[in-house]
């Protein structure tokens, strides 16, 4: 491990008690077996390369098997059908009648399942935890979980939900669930870097794929092929790719901020083909005590690029698999072996639906993902914006119909150029 990532703060760590909590269940859960136990049944809603990786680190998991697929477009499900079935063979029991597309599809699914895979665009992720929940179902889902206030209390309601149910929730955010990050936080909470000073956060890299128009596609469709780049579905990439790294810092400090202020926009990826989003923001975001957590993120190519976290305490600075003195010296390394923490996810959910114990990641990754939707709304708006704002706002990007011929909400000029947030100018919370 490099310093190209994240740790925190001893007193964060105390308040929290997950953590231990979650690296006590790791080398058990690795190695569980499945044998003599019902056959577990899975759904997968998101028929794109995350949810055919998800659904082929759930039929890692001996018992599994995947018997419902979902996508809007029925290419995206017979792709991910065939890729899957050539993997797992018989453990692939998707026939025609159970491969389902189109914007209602994720409820046939859901329904034909005892666990769920969520993994569409997060746009829909509320809807379909809501649903899912209702239904009675477990539930994997993919991060972020919405993409503006009102999903986020949609999202937070179903997970109460889930809660009372006794259903077993597991999110995206892998990070949790890698034994690097957790062994260094073992050192943290013995005291390794003192009191929490300040966090750094980074996912500045190249951009991601970019899908071009075609003459046939209704703006719904051109929309939805190229959905990283619209608000109303994706959330821009401080929320779609960032939020990881901003977890990992509310993770170690036990909290989430109060505030947030920041700049932003677009300097490389100015196009007609980069939709409405930004492609680079600044973020100083503060927590309740006042200490700061500053946060980089950005799609440049050509340029220096970071992928991690920092947490700086008193006595030293922490990064995954790596601890420093305030010197600069190195203290302590994580030598072992990591694990695939997405795999490990996995394994986690289904140890814990066989054998009964709670397990609910939503709460959490809810307010990671409105930390990111915080950042946003600062940068586009050029305002303070505070927590509550960011919670309680009743900005809501979803379109009020769904269809091909629908809507969609943003609109291309004359020029085929989408309006970008311009700060002090426009609603942004």
């Amino acid at each position: 491990m490099t310093e190209n990532s994240t740790l925190a703060d001893r007193r964060a760590f105390l308040k929290a008690g997950t953590i231990a909590a979650a690296a006590s269940t790791l080398p058990s859960v690795l190695h569980a077996q499945a044998a003599g136990s019902a056959e577990i049944k899975i759904a997968l809603v998101g028929c794109g390369g995350r949810g055919s990786g998800a659904a082929a680190q759930s039929l890692n998991v001996p018992g599994t098997k995947l018997v419902a697929m979902a996508d809007a477009f029925p290419d995206n499900v017979e792709g991910a059908f065939k890729s899957l079935k050539q993997q797992f063979g018989d453990r692939v029991d998707v026939p025609q009648e159970r491969r389902f597309s189109g914007f209602d599809a994720y409820k046939n699914a859901i329904d034909s399942a005892d666990v769920v895979l969520l993994c569409t665009p997060p746009g829909f992720r509320p809807t379909h935890f809501e649903y899912a929940v209702q239904q009675g179902k477990h539930v994997f889902m993919e991060k972020p979980v919405a993409v503006d206030g009102p999903g986020i209390r949609k999202v937070i309601e179903a997970a109460k939900a889930a809660e009372a149910k006794k259903l077993k929730v597991v999110c995206g955010l892998q990070r949790r669930y890698q034994t690097s990050y957790l062994e260094t936080l073992k050192r943290i909470q013995d005291g390794a870097i003192g009191d929490f000073v300040a966090s750094q956060v980074y996912w500045v890299s190249g951009g991601v794929w970019v899908r071009d128009r075609k003459p046939e596609m209704t703006e719904m469709q051109y929309q939805m092929r190229n959905w990283y780049y619209f608000n109303w579905i994706c959330g821009d990439h401080i929320a779609e790719q960032h939020v990881h790294n901003l977890d990992v810092s509310n993770w170690f400090k036990g909290a989430t901020p109060v505030k947030a202020v920041g700049m932003g926009g677009r300097t490389q990826r100015t196009g007609k083909n980069y939709g409405e989003i930004f492609d680079h923001f600044y973020v100083e975001y503060t927590y309740a005590d006042g200490t700061v957590m500053n946060s980089q993120s950005r799609h440049w190519n050509g340029v220096w690029s970071r992928v991690s976290e920092t947490i700086n305490g008193t006595a030293g600075s922490a990064f995954p698999g790596m601890i420093k003195d305030r010197s600069g010296k190195v203290v302590w390394r994580f030598r072992d072996k990591d694990n695939n923490p997405y795999q490990t996810e996995h394994d986690v959910l289904y140890d814990h639906i066989r054998n009964d114990k709670p397990i609910n990641n939503a709460i959490y990754t809810a307010e990671s993902t409105l930390t990111a939707i915080l950042g946003r709304m600062a940068c586009y708006s050029g305002a303070e914006v505070t927590w509550e704002q960011a919670m309680n706002s009743d900005l809501d990007t979803m379109p009020k119909v769904l269809g091909w011929d629908a809507d969609p909400g943003p609109k291309p000029g004359a020029d085929g150029m989408y309006p970008c947030p311009v700060p002090g100018a426009g609603k942004y919370f």
